[in-house]
């Protein structure tokens, strides 16, 4: 597998779409991937229908990081299995994965910082994550640099792996599974009968089923609006890089509030904006305003707005909102390609350079950019919608790699009916309309 992934990539998963199954999983990424593989586990008949290539977009194109390290506390105690399955996965593929228990470092650059750092603690310890706080002299020996940070905060058994190999690997042993995966075979809407889910209408034609999961990423909002069911889910424009070969700074992966970076298994580095990220004001940027203020005045700074979507991006102006059975935006627009941000990018550059003068700047292989599906409270909806049949997993606000076994998991033993082991209530989706007070969590990383 190659990266990036496109429409050149060969299909590996060409169906056939079968006539009827017990669950539909929209999306072919990590979350659908994972979700569709427990169902299968647990004796479902799973179609997984992806409009492009797996994996194609933001599961391949994230940072590799799979931490636990200052995660939403109720997200914690999923990714902490997560980590569980992830290491079980390594063992079953071996290093194809590139999963490394190397350790994740946040570096503080101010007093506020470390303090957020320290309140993390208490959700670690009650989780039994190994996290701790770093003095500065402690971080100066691990980077071997003299940069001026305040401390940090470590948590050694948090890892890394090379996502535009992992998932479609994931993928693979899906469909070892059972679970029939067809790539290029978008789903248009769902087949709704008596107010209840009975199926979806693809590109390829419909398929019968009684439970269908959207985990369209940066689509699931246009798609589930066409269907009647409103959430308040946005994209924002992530940037990244891919350096070439470079002395080891440190095994793992680090970021402080201008640039992150996590070793490679090719010798280079993925390179990031720490917090910087582009933004797209569109229609549902409009409608949602209002909700996302808390978040918005918490990373003003760091978010770059811009006027207008490229055509046919899920809230570009004009993409459609409404098409019935017939040919979707989903159909128009394969895989979602924006161009990186240059200038974040170079200030990435810029800032590596400065804080590890003895390797200078970096000089960049390659860069892209994804869309990362996010929501007013940087927490997912995974929860049944008002639809029966239908179960909504998106939203992941950039934590979508390293949750995505464990959340998978949950999704699986959710649409079955099953206890998922964890309580959801954080993440159901009436809390967009019940009158609860937003709890903003951590931002996106």
């Amino acid at each position: 597998m190659t990266f990036p992934i496109t429409l050149q990539s060969p299909i590996r998963f060409p169906g056939p779409l079968p006539e009827a199954a017990d669950v539909v999983v929209l999306g072919g990424g990590i979350i659908g991937v994972m979700t569709a593989y427990y169902l299968a586990q647990a004796g479902q008949k799973v179609v997984l229908c992806e409009k492009g290539r797996i994996a194609a977009e933001q599961s391949s194109r994230n940072w590799g990081w799979i931490r636990q390290q200052g995660r939403d506390k109720d997200e914690l105690p999923i990714v902490v299995e997560s980590m569980r399955l992830w290491q079980g996965f390594a063992q079953h593929f071996g290093d194809a994965l590139g999963f490394r228990q190397t350790g994740v470092v946040y570096l503080a650059n101010s007093d506020t910082a470390l303090e957020g750092y320290e309140s993390f603690l208490p959700h670690a310890q009650a989780n039994g994550v190994d996290t701790r706080m770093m003095a500065r002299d402690e971080i100066a020996a691990l980077l071997g640099t003299s940069a001026q940070w305040k401390g940090g905060m470590i948590t050694p058994s948090d890892a890394r792996a090379e996502p535009f190999v992992a998932v479609p690997l994931l993928a693979g042993l899906a469909a070892e599974a059972g679970v029939c995966i067809v790539e290029h075979c978008a789903v248009r809407c769902l087949d709704v009968q008596a107010g209840a889910v009975v199926g979806v209408v693809t590109e390829q034609g419909r398929v019968r089923a009684a439970r269908v999961v959207v985990a369209g990423g940066a689509w699931s909002r246009l798609f589930l609006a066409a269907q009647g069911v409103t959430i308040p889910q946005l994209s924002v424009l992530a940037s990244v890089a891919q350096s070439e070969p470079m002395a080891q700074i440190f095994p793992g992966a680090a970021a402080d509030d201008h640039f992150a970076f996590r070793r490679r298994m090719d010798g280079g580095y993925t390179l990031a904006p720490g917090a910087e990220h582009d933004f797209f004001i569109g229609p549902d940027a409009f409608r949602s305003f209002a909700r996302y203020l808390p978040v918005l005045k918490q990373d003003f700074r760091s978010t770059h707005f811009r006027a207008l979507a490229p055509k046919g991006f899920p809230d570009a102006w004009g993409t459609p909102r409404r098409w019935g059975d017939g040919p979707s935006p989903f159909e128009a627009m394969r895989i979602l390609n924006p161009a990186p941000n240059p200038a974040s990018l170079s200030r990435v550059q810029d800032r590596f350079a400065e804080a590890f003068p003895g390797l200078g700047r970096p000089k960049i292989k390659s860069a892209w950019a994804g869309m990362i599906d996010t929501m007013p409270d940087v927490v997912p909806i995974v929860d049944h919608a008002p639809i029966p049949g239908l179960t909504i997993a998106t939203g992941m606000s950039g934590h979508g790699f390293g949750i995505g076994p464990g959340m998978g998991r949950v999704i699986a033993d959710l649409v079955m009916g099953r206890s998922t082991g964890h309580d959801l209530s954080r993440f159901r989706l009436s809390r967009f309309s019940d009158g609860s007070a937003s709890q903003v969590g951590p931002a996106l990383a």
